[in-house]
Order: C-alpha cells, then sequence, then structure tokens
C-alpha cells in the first residue's frame, strides 16, 4: 500500500520537467512537430542554442522541430547557471523601474494602434528596435527637445546625433524611416495628373525638402497629362546657394521625354522666394516646347 500511495502523489517524469521549467520562467507550447519555448529566455539563450533552438523574432521565442525538446532542455538548465541581468529571473536582483516597459507598449499599441502616442512614445518606439535593453523614453524626449520634431531627428547630421551616443545601428534606422516618410509621400503623386492634387504635390516636397540642412534645386519631370514621371535632386548647394544649369535640366527633360516641368528649391536659411532664375528657364523652355 506504502508503495501504491508513493507512485499516487508522486509526480511524472514528464511533469517535473515541465515544473522545471516553470520555475526558471519558461513556456513550452506544442503545435504538430513544432515545440516553442517563450518567457525568461534572455537568461537561458545559451542553454536553448546548445541544444538546437531557433531563434523566432516575429513571434519573440525560440522553436524546436522534432522531438520534444523539455528533458534536453531541463538538463541544460540544471547543467549551466542562468545569465545574469534584468531579465535572469534572479529573484535577489532588484529589477530596473522600466521592467517589462516594452512588452506593455507593444500591447498597448496592439489594442490601441499608434495614433494616440505621443511623438516622444513614438520615437521611443522606434529606439525598441535599434537600441536593446535600455529604458530609451528619456532618450527620445532629449532627442525631440533638442530637435523639434520626428522629422528633424530623422534628419539630424551624424555629428549632431553624436552627443546623444546614437550608434550606427540606430543612425541606419533614422535614415531608413525619413526615406519611408518621403515615399509614402511620394506614392500619393505618382501616376495620377499632380496639378489636380496640389496639396499632396506641397506635402510631398515638404517631405522630401524640409528637413535639408542645404539648398537643393528638384526637378519634377512631368508628362502630356500632367503625371509625374520622376523626381530628381538636380544639383546640391550650400546653405545658401545652389547652383542650376538650364543646359542639364532642359537635356534631362529631353531624355525622359518630358512634356511639363515642375523646379522646387528650397532654403533652410532663408524666407525668400528665388526670382532670379526664373526669366532663364522660361524662354529656354518655351524654345524647346516645355511648360
Amino acid at each position: 500500500m506504502g508503495k501504491a500511495k508513493r507512485q499516487t502523489h508522486e509526480p511524472a517524469a514528464d511533469d517535473k520537467a515541465l515544473v522545471a521549467l516553470l520555475a526558471a520562467g519558461l513556456y513550452l507550447r506544442a503545435s504538430d512537430n513544432l515545440w516553442r519555448v517563450s518567457g525568461n529566455t534572455l537568461a537561458h539563450r545559451q542553454a536553448l542554442r546548445d541544444i538546437g533552438g531557433t531563434w523566432n523574432r516575429l513571434d519573440q521565442c525560440w522553436d524546436f522541430t522534432g522531438e520534444d525538446p523539455t528533458g534536453k532542455l531541463v538538463a541544460a538548465i540544471e547543467a549551466a547557471p542562468a545569465l545574469s541581468g534584468h531579465n535572469s529571473g534572479d529573484g535577489d536582483a532588484p529589477r530596473p523601474h522600466y521592467h517589462g516597459h516594452r512588452g506593455r507598449v507593444r500591447e498597448r499599441i496592439l489594442k490601441a494602434g499608434t495614433e494616440p502616442l505621443a511623438d516622444y512614445e513614438l520615437l521611443e518606439l522606434l529606439l525598441f528596435y535599434s537600441i536593446e535593453r535600455i529604458d530609451t523614453k528619456p532618450l527620445a524626449k532629449r532627442l525631440l527637445e533638442r530637435f523639434g520634431t520626428l522629422g528633424d531627428v530623422f534628419a539630424a547630421e551624424p555629428e549632431q546625433l553624436r552627443e546623444f551616443e546614437i550608434d550606427q545601428r540606430t543612425l541606419v534606422h533614422f535614415k531608413a524611416m525619413r526615406e519611408v516618410g518621403r515615399r509614402l509621400a511620394e506614392r500619393k503623386v505618382k501616376d495620377m495628373p499632380v496639378l489636380t492634387n496640389w496639396q499632396q504635390l506641397i506635402d510631398y516636397c515638404h517631405a522630401a525638402l524640409a528637413h535639408e540642412k542645404t539648398e537643393q534645386f528638384r526637378i519634377l519631370f512631368l508628362d502630356t497629362k500632367n503625371v509625374l514621371i520622376a523626381d530628381e535632386v538636380q544639383q546640391r548647394g550650400t546653405i545658401d546657394h545652389t547652383p542650376v544649369y538650364p543646359r542639364e535640366v532642359v537635356k534631362r527633360a529631353l531624355a525622359l521625354n518630358a512634356a511639363a516641368l515642375i523646379l522646387v528649391h528650397n532654403h533652410p536659411t532663408w524666407l525668400f522666394r528665388s526670382r532670379s532664375i526664373t526669366s532663364h528657364h522660361l524662354e529656354t523652355q518655351e524654345l524647346l516646347g516645355l511648360s
């Protein structure tokens, strides 16, 4: 009877292994031939990697294929102590105030979307994916305080961002985000008559030029239906000057078979409109049948 009683109350081997995983802060899910481990995986990442796990960035878990990895994982965890750190599961180590903050932000966005976010919260979210395991909210606020807007942050020069210890990974992220914004604006004016969508054209030019630190001379090439063929930077200059060569403008227009042009020019440091080039361009374009 005593032996039977022990068999009744003693957990099965599989149950013991699952309890050990739970004690380590890990959760195992099975689906067909796929096993997924989530939870406090950072502290046990070496053990998970050593027994053949693959990090799934999309679902934020470790994937295993084939046989159940539970036994191997428990043995690996018992053989190697968990790594230290704020995500190690060490009950004796105090957790920082931002522990779990990124998960809460992601959950909030999945439920309510991004529209309610303030600018600093949106920038903080973007910084999650280029700066690991620190509180990025203070950095997001300091960047906006220094540069003013999200667009100005993304357009800041590497030398300006150096004082904030922005690394190359984050710098590339900023450049990519700025280009994404420009292309989204371009999509609204591409392949449609730009003169019937004048405000969208203005918005696109603003997205392309508003945060430039030097003068640019851009040309929008249109076909006979005023549909945008191409948008090109013809010249780049200094903070208060950019050269313009009518010969090159017309040469490029003829190469693209353009019927009309829109000339776009920015002034990073001056609030006035350029007039000195207008008459020269108009005369040249009229001779060649361009409007």
